[in-house]
């Protein structure tokens, strides 16, 4: 039987079946859009992984700036490991400067050095470092040693005199107090005596007794005047031979030796017109320091530091010491002492500049005084020194 025309009107009709999508279909569709999902995952993914990973980059390169390797200048609250940079020249602990020498007694105006040591030797205790020119020292010397020898034998010759004067006046008074008791005993027969006789007797023990009186008088002042004559003498002799010893310690001081063992650093000075140091031959104002020995084995820094990075130092941080002429030199310093009062700074006086002191830990033969060099404070107790030398 043949359907009815509404039977086929009103039956649904399936919907056609699409094909398969072929790489030559043009985009476009939802199987387009679903094509090309996986490729928008894949390119957000790789975005995301590219932002994650440039983050972690900047915080990797961002830290170790933070954690001291850029040499911050200070603060209070400091990161471990953090360091600051101080700039500072190297010095001796223990140096001894050497002065032309004071003569006593002479008006010098200049000395000559006959003798010198070159500068950067290695000098022992008692070894000579320079000699002056003594001759006119020790001309004086020989003058005034003569003087004083003629004058201790005045003094013995006087001396002599007075002891021989002395014995003299002292038999006199004796004999005039013989005579003063035999006129005593005349005058006690005087009773059978004649008139004339006992006036004699009379006279007689009257000048016994002048005399004596007149002997022990004029004894005492002879000695004080004698004693008085040869003071003078001694006085004289006294200051002749204290001129003859200023002579002969003016004539040891012409030679310097070195009071400590160490190296001998030439000073810099005002000579002939100019600058420099001094040679065999050249004159020397009395007074001027023109060299120092000082001892290599025992080194320290020091340092100006600013009011700013003072705050971050304290006794006894640990630091390393760089010098500038040997950068491949590192020596371990610690911190020994800072100054109580700042010095006023160059533009300003409301600034202020502390001298900050560290000590060298070893010896270097390159390690001598005014070198510059660089110290780096650990402000951290983390903070190592460095260790040994490189």
């Amino acid at each position: 039987m043949c359907p009815s025309p509404a039977e086929v009107i009103t039956e649904p009709v399936p919907p056609p079946k699409l094909a398969p999508r072929t790489p030559e279909d043009p985009p476009g569709g939802n199987s387009g859009l679903s094509g090309r999902l996986p490729v928008v995952l894949a390119m957000a993914g790789a975005m995301m992984a590219l932002i994650v990973g440039t983050l972690v980059l900047t915080s990797i390169t961002r830290k170790p700036q933070s954690r001291g390797g850029a040499l911050p200048s200070s603060g209070g609250g400091a990161d471990a490991g953090r360091t600051l940079r101080l700039k500072g020249t190297t010095e001796a602990v223990e140096t001894r400067a050497i002065l032309a020498p004071l003569l006593a007694g002479q008006q010098v105006s200049t000395l000559t050095i006959i003798r010198l040591v070159r500068g950067g030797s290695h000098v022992k205790r008692g070894d000579l470092l320079v000699e002056f020119d003594r001759q006119a020292q020790v001309r004086d010397f020989m003058d005034q040693q003569a003087e004083h020898g003629k004058l201790v034998d005045q003094v013995l010759e006087e001396q002599a005199k007075e002891d021989a004067a002395r014995a003299k006046d002292e038999t006199e008074i004796k004999q005039a107090e013989d005579n003063l008791g035999k006129a005593q005993l005349e005058m006690q027969k005087i009773e059978i005596l004649s008139r004339i006789d006992a006036e004699k007797a009379q006279e007689d023990l009257e000048e016994a007794t002048a005399t004596l009186q007149q002997l022990r008088e004029t004894f005492a002042l002879k000695r004080k005047a004698a004693q008085a004559a040869i003071r003078i003498l001694e006085i004289q002799r006294d200051r002749t031979g204290e001129t003859m010893q200023h002579a002969q310690a003016n004539s040891e001081l012409m030679q310097i030796h070195s009071p400590i063992d160490g190296v001998v650093v030439l000073t810099t000075i005002w000579k002939q017109g100019r600058m420099g140091e001094v040679q065999e031959g050249d004159q020397v104002r009395p007074g001027v320091s023109f060299m120092q020995v000082v001892d290599p084995s025992r080194m320290q820094v020091r340092v100006p530091c600013n009011q700013e990075d003072f705050l971050s130092l304290q006794v006894g941080q640990s630091a390393r010491v760089l010098l500038d002429a040997y950068p491949q030199l590192v020596f371990p310093a610690k911190l020994e002492e800072i100054a109580p009062i700042g010095a006023n700074g160059d533009f300003s006086p409301t600034l202020r500049t502390f001298t900050v002191v560290f000590s060298i830990a070893g010896s270097e033969a390159k390690l001598m005084p005014d070198l510059s060099a660089a110290v780096d404070v650990y402000l951290s107790p983390s903070g190592g020194a460095a260790g040994g030398f490189q």
